[in-house]
């Protein structure tokens, strides 16, 4: 089910407030708001809502048996990238990044935030269909650069689809074919990283893939290989 609201503050935090009060939030219930006035991405980053894009979020619900649930970082993105390639011209222009960006032309089409609250998981998911934000740090795009913008609402309802296939994926086989799949969809091997690690000095290596947990692996000049758990992470030609 997909609820659309005209306006709300956070679709995230909507979420986030209805787990807390005890609300029953069934997994693949979705808001999708058309504004949002205080959205935010990771590292409390303002979230763009501009008219016309998708902003939404879902709550993914923690079971015993699942893989990690750090790994839904790659699953959505997932979901984000098999959404968007069937419907652009150019699938070879498009790449994930670690930990949750999708990128088209190299700039930043696609955004994703997780937040956990008891045994529920929050995902947020922001994707530029009609209009880019102008950012200070980095290039931005919307899918509207290549053709007409994708109808929302559509939009909406071929990713909500996407993700409970690619949750019953990650569920049933586990973290290897996904991380396999991810690595398919991501930038090439070699793509020269910058990566700001929390607390630590920004590193420059070159993409090594990622590791059996999920987590990127950041070839350093040195040749020894970094495996990142956590960090902001951008193109090494990108402003920041």
């Amino acid at each position: 089910m997909i609820e659309y609201l005209a306006e709300t503050g956070s679709t995230n935090a909507d979420l986030l407030e209805r787990v807390r009060q005890g609300e029953r939030v069934s997994e693949g219930n979705w808001l999708v708001a058309d504004r949002q006035l205080a959205g935010k991405g990771r590292q409390g980053r303002t979230w763009f809502d501009g008219a016309g894009n998708f902003m939404g979020s879902t709550v993914v619900k923690v079971r015993e048996s699942d893989p990690p649930p750090a790994s839904l970082a790659l699953v959505a993105g997932l979901a984000v990238y098999e959404t968007v390639v069937a419907m652009v011209s150019e699938p070879g222009a498009l790449a994930l990044k670690w930990p949750n960006d999708l990128l088209l032309r190299g700039a930043k089409l696609a955004g994703i935030l997780l937040e956990r609250e008891g045994d529920a998981i929050v995902v947020g998911i922001g994707v530029n269909l009609g209009k880019a934000p102008d950012l200070p740090d980095r290039e931005t795009i919307a899918l509207s650069a290549l053709g007409p913008a994708p109808d929302r609402n559509q939009f909406a309802t071929s990713l909500a689809r996407q993700l409970d296939t690619e949750l019953d994926r990650w569920r049933t086989f586990g973290l290897p074919p996904m991380i396999r799949r991810w690595e398919l969809a991501a930038h090439a091997l070699g793509t020269e990283l910058r990566v700001q690690p929390p607390g630590e000095d920004v590193l420059l290596g070159a993409f090594a893939g990622l590791d059996e947990s999920g987590a990127l692996q950041l070839r350093l000049p040195d040749g020894e290989v970094k495996v990142i758990h956590a960090g902001d992470v951008m193109l090494a030609r990108e402003e920041g």
